[in-house]
């Protein structure tokens, strides 16, 4: 592809206004990144709208941020779309209900697959769906007067939780982009976050055990001293996310389940990112079972990490509309609709879209096809390719990336991570990527990818390439 591309006059006149008035995701309303016009998508390419004659596509190697899994212009999304609309797009859920809400949370709970986990709210985004779950730790714990002083979160630091104020509140205030809120902000806990891992023990590639007890020792202490205050614990699970995409052991996990079963305290797991299959198993959770299978632990001695709320979101809809879902347990929905409690048993949150039609119908089919278990299959296949063709490259002494230009290569499920010793310029890397016909958006001193589960093994090796291509000129333009 051309690095010069070109517009009709209508096209560039659309951008002109843009870059005045349209205030784009995490970037300077004065000086702005370019942008590229979308004309139209299918499977995982975006087409720009150019004055080419013919179709300049891009590969999206980022899902969308996360959340196309099953690609776009998929034909049964469509459907499932088109066929809600010709009856309804929306009705409230105070007092009313319908059959793409019910069909969906029926799916969702097959899909989760966990038997304690039974009560579902349906919420606008990933972060509104935080907020919904450190609500509802809240009001179960207010129901009980001897938990009302357990109003603090326990997590992580490194963490990402989404941007309103009580997400951010779990966000590490220190090192995320949200740290100039500091002050203003809930006062919570925060722990060591675990090392960072290549790849999980869990993983196909067979990456080293490399679990040290002492990983846990500061989560340990935190519990102890804070063990009175700690409304509930909040993790992303195995991945962590925007807060530096660190993959990490799930021993870890174990030894949390393992304290809040001690204390008393809730556990609430944050899949938004990692949820429907993205790591390699349907949630991140769920490696800690195949983790402790794979030592050869009798089921009965294991220990069941299964979360008491359970955050989703991005690929829930696949990125069609904007979606997410919060379930719950027995134990939480049972003292929140307690009549001793003090909103009478009533769950004080309730979004004016809660449980929108056209997002639950294309939710709905998105479970369909994930309980279909292709992902399966797809997501092994990504993650064999990813370890070829990016990861032992990039290891190779002989290329001359790791150790000068690359401080770490990570590999897990359809998730491929480049983590540089120097943070990247987005505007040099966007053009060079785009240049390549292949969409990557770099962020801070890291280079990853996310590609839907329907990528082709010819796109992904595109997406390798390009991205191997990139890494080796920013090391001759670093350097000038």
């Amino acid at each position: 592809m051309s690095s010069e591309i070109t517009y009709t006059p209508a096209v560039a006149e659309l951008l002109e206004f843009d870059k005045k008035h349209v205030w784009h995701p995490y970037t300077s309303l004065k000086a702005p990144l370019n942008v590229f016009p979308v004309k139209s998508a299918h499977g995982c390419k975006l087409v720009l709208d150019t004055d080419s004659p013919v179709d300049v596509e891009v590969i999206d190697a980022m899902s969308s941020w996360w959340c196309v899994i099953h690609g776009y212009n998929n034909p049964e999304l469509n459907e499932a779309l088109t066929n809600q609309m010709m009856d309804f797009s929306h009705v409230l859920l105070g007092g009313f209900t319908h059959k793409a809400a019910v069909n969906l949370v029926k799916k969702l709970l097959k899909v989760i697959d966990e038997p304690s986990m039974q009560y579902c709210f349906l919420a606008d985004s990933g972060s509104v769906a935080v907020e919904v779950a450190l609500k509802m730790a809240l009001q179960s714990n207010m129901a009980d007067k001897s938990r009302s002083n357990r109003t603090k979160f326990l997590t992580i630091k490194n963490g990402y939780h989404g941007d309103t104020f009580g997400a951010m509140s779990v966000c590490d205030p220190d090192n995320s982009m949200h740290h100039i809120y500091k002050d203003r902000l809930s006062k919570n806990i925060f722990t060591q976050a675990p090392t960072i891992l290549e790849g999980l023990p869990t993983s196909q590639n067979k990456f080293e055990d490399t679990w040290n007890e002492s990983e846990a020792n500061d989560l340990k202490k935190q519990f102890e001293l804070h063990s009175d205050e700690i409304c509930a614990v909040i993790l992303e699970p195995i991945l962590q996310g925007a807060g530096g995409l660190r993959l990490y052991h799930p021993q870890f996990l174990v030894e949390v389940q393992k304290l809040c079963n001690q204390y008393d305290i809730l556990f609430i797991i944050d899949e938004i990112a990692t949820g429907f299959g993205r790591t390699g198993e349907i949630f991140a959770f769920k490696h800690c079972q195949k983790y402790q299978d794979q030592l050869g632990i009798s089921p009965t001695k294991q220990v069941k990490v299964v979360p008491d709320i359970v955050c989703v979101g991005k690929g829930l809809t696949s990125g069609y509309m904007t979606m997410s879902a919060v379930v719950t347990n027995e134990k939480v929905a049972s003292r929140i609709a307690s009549p001793n409690s003090p909103t009478g048993g009533i769950f004080m949150h309730g979004p004016t879209f809660m449980g929108n039609a056209l997002a639950c119908s294309v939710a709905g089919k998105s479970m369909d096809i994930l309980l279909r278990g292709e992902w399966k299959q797809q997501v092994s296949r990504i993650e064999n390719q990813i370890y070829k063709e990016l990861y032992e490259y990039v290891k190779n002494p002989d290329n001359g990336l790791m150790g000068t230009l690359v401080k770490r290569v990570s590999v897990v499920g359809a998730v491929g991570i480049v983590e540089l010793y120097k943070k990247t310029d987005p505007k040099w890397f966007q053009k060079e990527f785009i240049s390549r016909g292949v969409h990557i958006r770099p962020f801070n001193c890291l280079c990853y990818i996310m590609p839907p589960y329907v990528i082709t093994t010819e796109e992904l090796t595109q997406v390798n390439k390009a991205l191997i291509e990139v890494l080796q000129e920013w090391k001759t333009y670093s350097n000038q």
